[in-house]
């Protein structure tokens, strides 16, 4: 659904420069994302205890990838039809459950689409029913995403792939508005950073569903199911250690945050200057879910008690990166949306844009991230320091805002001009008020 279009805009201007260093950075992350995430589940698995012989892994690799058994073993079908019947249950919920529509922001055309908001009652509901089994049968009848793990990676990647390869296919349909990013005409790069802006069918934008329902969820669902596990290994729910249980709450708190506040990403750079390609596909279907729940996934087989003072010491660093992000966030969204309730200081440039200056945006342009960041080293310290996989999630974290970070502003110096080396003066640091 989208609001009345000026008809003299270029819908499909061709894409002058290239991100990710072009089309070999693009067929790099395309094949690398998908091996790093089955990777993390081998390189961490009960099997080494999370800590791989670094010198085997060459010849472990060369010997699994030449035996047709083990591309066997990645498919599963029954975890197959359990994750379509996930996605399924997704798509027919936000046609099904009530919800609020809004406009997102002006289009290049002068539009403006309109998204429906119903991703926190989806995650309620299927809440409710996941309790209730446990509840009702034990922990035992929620372990399924722990003993298939491998397969439902697999029907993830299939998804993401399929997805993009029916974006990109469609993109070529007449009347398509196409990502300023890409038109390359460069298949490769194309189809990794998502060629059309909004692939929608009818009124079903297929972006912003994808950005939180299905991947979202099934994180927070992944993350119950390994404390499921856990509590069948060690005799109950009461027994579940007291690190499972602070992953368990910092990354149900953050999903449900998201969801509860889904309006705040329709200003995100996914949705209003990436297209949607295989670069947003495999990213929040298969990395998401898989990757960002690699801490619970470990708890389960290495069970970790941390005691009360580590436990409040690893609690208050989160709070400190929650308070951070979402004071951050709010202040962003009150003034983009035309309200300024703390009186925040503000420069306006010359095409009549504001840029904050003060509050949070005052320490840096990211301060965001800078939760972000925060919160994320938070969720790995109940793993202890037995090994540095279960840090991965924050040391790709940090690379990806750092992209983030250099991307919007090389963006903003193209928008803004003279007026972004203003304000870079009035607000030097990027994320890390003093250091970066």
């Amino acid at each position: 659904m989208a609001s009345k279009d000026a008809p003299d805009v270029e819908l499909a201007p061709r894409t002058t420069s290239y991100d990710f260093l072009g089309p070999p950075g693009a067929l790099f992350v395309t094949l690398t994302v998908p091996a790093i995430t089955y990777g993390l589940y081998f390189g961490c698995s009960e099997a080494n205890g999370c800590t791989p012989n670094l010198f085997t892994i060459p010849d472990q690799i060369v010997a699994s990838m030449s035996d047709p058994d083990w591309w066997v073993s990645l498919w599963d079908t029954q975890a197959f039809l359990v994750y379509l019947a996930w996605y399924a249950y997704t798509v027919v919920a936000w046609f099904v459950l009530p919800g609020d529509w809004i406009q997102g922001t002006t289009l290049r055309t002068g539009g403006k689409k309109y998204y429906k908001l119903n991703a926190f009652p989806t995650a309620l509901l299927v809440l409710g029913l996941t309790v209730g089994t446990i509840y009702r049968f034990g922990p035992s009848s929620f372990t399924l995403l722990y003993e298939k793990w491998i397969g439902f990676v697999t029907a993830s990647v299939v998804m993401a792939t399929a997805q993009a390869i029916y974006c990109y296919a469609f993109s070529f349909r007449k009347g398509k508005l196409l990502a300023l990013g890409g038109n390359s005409g460069n298949f490769i790069y194309d189809f990794f950073i998502g060629r059309e802006l909004n692939p929608s069918i009818g009124s079903f934008d297929i972006k912003s569903f994808n950005e939180l329902r299905p991947g979202l969820i099934l994180w927070l669902l992944i993350d119950i199911s390994m404390a499921c596990e856990q509590a069948v290994r060690r005799g109950g729910m009461s027994e579940i250690t007291d690190s499972m249980w602070l992953v368990l709450v910092f990354q149900g708190w953050y999903v449900v945050d998201a969801l509860f506040n889904e309006s705040a990403i329709f200003t995100t750079m996914d949705i209003t200057t990436d297209g949607f390609g295989f670069m947003l596909a495999i990213g929040d279907l298969s990395w998401v879910p898989f990757v960002y729940s690699l801490q619970a996934r470990y708890l389960v087989f290495k069970q970790i008690e941390l005691g009360p003072v580590w436990t409040a010491v690893i609690f208050l660093a989160n709070a400190t990166g929650y308070y951070i992000f979402r004071g951050a966030n709010g202040e962003k969204n009150d003034f983009r949306s035309g309200s300024n309730p703390k009186n925040l200081k503000y420069m306006t440039t010359a095409s009549g844009s504001k840029l904050l200056t003060s509050g949070w945006w005052g320490w840096s342009r990211h301060p965001n991230y800078f939760g972000d960041l925060l919160m994320a080293f938070a969720w790995s310290l109940p793993t202890g320091f037995n090994t540095p996989i279960t840090y991965f999630y924050v040391s790709y974290f940090a690379v990806l805002l750092i992209h983030r970070q250099l991307r919007d502003d090389e963006h903003c110096q193209k928008k803004y001009g003279k007026d972004w080396d203003t304000y870079k003066k009035l607000v030097p640091y990027r994320i890390v008020p003093y250091i970066y």
